[in-house]
């Protein structure tokens, strides 16, 4: 375990595995396993020990039945001392951003000097869910005393009973309002007059961008190589983005959570994914103590809440309370990230940031947060070419984000998120 360090957290190294498509080669890879290939990866490429971290912290939102505290499963396969702790954290879409924060927080503190963060889910494994009548029955077959008693509970199922739902499908759904998250994408695509052309549009630019940082090694340097046992094969980059992805071909799918009326299809979307993050949260005088350059630090963050039928708009929320709080323009931010849920979501985001209306009604400011240039936002592509791992896509930002300012040598980043039910998270990064 690390000395006491002088409280003040920096960012030292990341890495994440491909990200792919739920149903794909890494479909068979359990969550832990993910998280363990990511931590160990770490702290191969910083050189450093695995009793080095003095703690894990993972986030996850479909916590697997068989490691409901994935974190500590995580810390134990990747080989750290049993002696050190572990905790998982759920934020759902901002999960990934939790696990980072409350590292930065930790080391603040002083109660850790080094931390690895990981955000990490497998949407191949969302389980299928039986009605809640079907427990209740097998229970009471459990239960019985006797063949008889237990022939006659048997005989109480019905076919409604053994008619599973996808657990994934539940976990889209907001229970308060109701509505699956496509649908609040739907919402306000109506409310800001966003037209289908224009999200497919930004869905092909996404693509373009995603190729384009694949094709120059950008994307590459934070990935690593998962080798799944099945099927038996390399995957190395991420499975998503589209070369050959076009207006045209968009323009044929389908809307899917609105058939007669929508505007949002699977083309225009985030992708459902498979993938892992892990970054090195450290004090800095314990990082340079070990011989580790960082790559930056939080300047500050902030959740922030809003209506959940309306759970797009959280980045605008998060963003003005943390420029509030630090007195900052966005003009004054070199790149920023906004993840990609849905095109319409992101395009109503950047409306809202450039509304005086939105400012003073929803926001209570007396004027307009300010516009985000397109050659700034989003510059290697964004969740609908590669994919939005709920778990891991916060963490999967903030490493993108921070790779990136430091490749055209820029100071200053925001990354942020919608987070369903009704939440934004918005972190400020400075790059070294």
């Amino acid at each position: 375990m690390t000395a006491h360090g002088s409280g003040n957290p920096v960012i030292v190294g990341g890495v994440r595995t491909p990200f792919v498509r739920a149903g794909g080669p890494l479909a068979k890879v359990p969550v832990q396993e993910l998280g363990r290939i990511v931590t160990r990866e770490l702290l191969f490429r910083l050189d450093l020990p695995p009793d080095c971290p003095d703690e894990l912290i993972a986030g996850n939102v479909g916590c697997p039945p068989d490691a409901t505290n994935v974190a500590r499963v995580i810390q134990l396969i990747a080989g750290m001392p049993r002696g050190r702790i572990a905790h998982t954290v759920s934020r759902n879409c901002a999960s990934g951003f939790e696990s980072v924060t409350e590292a930065h927080d930790l080391i603040r503190l002083g109660r850790a000097n080094v931390i690895v963060a990981v955000g990490v889910e497998s949407l191949s494994r969302a389980p299928f869910l039986f009605p809640y009548s079907f427990g209740e029955k097998v229970w009471k077959v459990f239960r019985a005393k006797g063949a008889w008693a237990r022939l006659r509970a048997a005989a109480s199922f019905r076919p409604a009973d053994l008619k599973p739902v996808p657990g994934l499908k539940v976990g889209l759904t907001d229970p308060v309002s109701g509505l699956i998250m496509g649908a609040t994408a739907e919402k306000l695509a109506r409310e800001f007059g966003i037209s289908r052309e224009e999200q497919d549009a930004y869905a092909v630019e996404s693509h373009s961008r995603a190729v384009k940082a694949w094709t120059n090694g950008r994307l590459a340097e934070e990935v690593t190589p998962v080798y799944p046992e099945d099927p038996p094969i390399a995957v190395t980059e991420d499975i998503g983005p589209r070369s050959d992805t076009t207006i045209e071909k968009l323009a044929r799918l389908r809307p899917y959570f609105d058939p007669k009326y929508g505007t949002v299809t699977p083309g225009n979307s985030s992708q459902i994914t498979d993938g892992a993050v892990a970054l090195l949260v450290a004090d800095e005088s314990t990082a340079r103590s070990l011989g580790l350059t960082p790559l930056g630090r939080i300047i500050d963050y902030a959740y922030a809440g809003c209506d959940p039928a309306r759970m797009g708009l959280g980045p605008v929320y998060a963003t003005a309370k943390l420029l509030r709080r630090q007195g900052l323009r966005l003009e004054e931010i070199d790149l920023f990230e906004i993840n990609e849920a849905f095109a319409a979501q992101v395009l109503a985001c950047l409306k809202a940031f450039a509304s005086e209306e939105f400012a003073r009604e929803q926001l209570g400011l007396e004027e307009p947060l300010g516009e985000i240039p397109s050659d700034r936002l989003n510059v290697n592509g964004g969740a609908i070419a590669l994919g939005h791992p709920v778990g891991a896509t916060g963490a999967r930002l903030i490493l993108t984000l921070l790779l990136e300012l430091r490749r055209r040598q820029m100071r200053l980043g925001l990354a942020t998120l919608c987070v369903g039910g009704g939440l934004g998270g918005a972190v400020l990064l400075e790059a070294y």
